[in-house]
């Protein structure tokens, strides 16, 4: 599904990653791990579409297409999602009409507001959601934990085929974590692929990564599986040394 070959992206001449490959087939969990500050949530940025990131060289290609060739609405209408660690507050709009304006934009057809509706209450029920939610604000007013259920709900609604939860866990407790992780886990299929950004083993432990990756310095460090995860959570991100690339069975 995503292809990312000798990536080199800079913010204000500054060199942020480099060398950094990445293949992620259909249907793949992977979590890309490492401490604050080092370019993980840069890499959510480039794929979405960020102006502010400069590819200086390599190559994103997703589903056969050439992503850096499109703008961010032309990604979205492709079928990427990224869940923002912070979600924004759009005062103004509601869920219901953003929701409305997204599906036409996408799929180019009027959308009928009884089945907009019906659908959208009924994914509020599955998610455990306040019918109430559609009418509110886009994040406006609502706490962490709920600004990250109303991105699940835009999420459902949307349907993308490509994921990225960018630190998803910021700010949740335990219980919301575990709800959130596991509404994920339900909309998961072996066309839907998911990228997981974060530098704690909290949400692998409910969304389990088929690969696991360590980011260092702008560029992978480490490979394995989920036990390379659990190793993290041991011995620390110090253990894996820059430049030095292991492959962890």
């Amino acid at each position: 599904m995503l292809n990312i070959k000798n990536l080199k992206v800079a913010i204000d001449d500054k060199v942020i990653l480099e060398n950094f490959s990445l293949d992620i087939n259909d249907g793949d969990v992977v979590a890309l791990m490492g401490p604050n500050g080092i370019g993980k949530s840069t890499i959510c940025k480039v794929i979405m579409g960020d102006p502010t990131y400069k590819v200086l060289s390599g190559s994103i290609i997703y589903n056969g297409e050439d992503l850096l060739k499109m703008d961010t609405t032309t990604r979205s209408r492709k079928g990427l999602y990224l869940v923002n660690q912070n979600p924004i507050e759009i005062e103004g709009v509601t869920n219901a009409d953003m929701l409305r304006t997204a599906l036409e934009c996408r799929t180019g057809n009027h959308t009928n507001f009884f089945e907009f509706n019906k659908k959208v209450t009924e994914i509020c029920k599955k998610l455990n959601i306040p019918a109430s939610f559609i009418h509110r604000g886009v994040n406006v007013g609502m706490s962490g934990g709920e600004k990250k259920k109303n991105e699940l709900l835009h999420l459902y609604v949307l349907e993308p085929k490509f994921i990225i939860l960018d630190e998803l866990d910021s700010g949740l407790d335990v219980d919301s974590l575990k709800e959130l992780a596991l509404s994920l886990v339900n909309y998961l299929d072996d066309s839907i692929s998911i990228l997981i950004i974060t530098h704690h083993i909290s949400i692998l432990e409910y969304i389990k990564p088929d690969y696991v990756h360590i980011l260092k310095a702008g560029s992978i460090v480490a490979s394995g599986d989920y036990s390379l995860a659990l190793d993290v959570e041991k011995s620390g991100f110090s253990a894996y040394v820059v430049g030095e690339k292991e492959n962890h069975e």
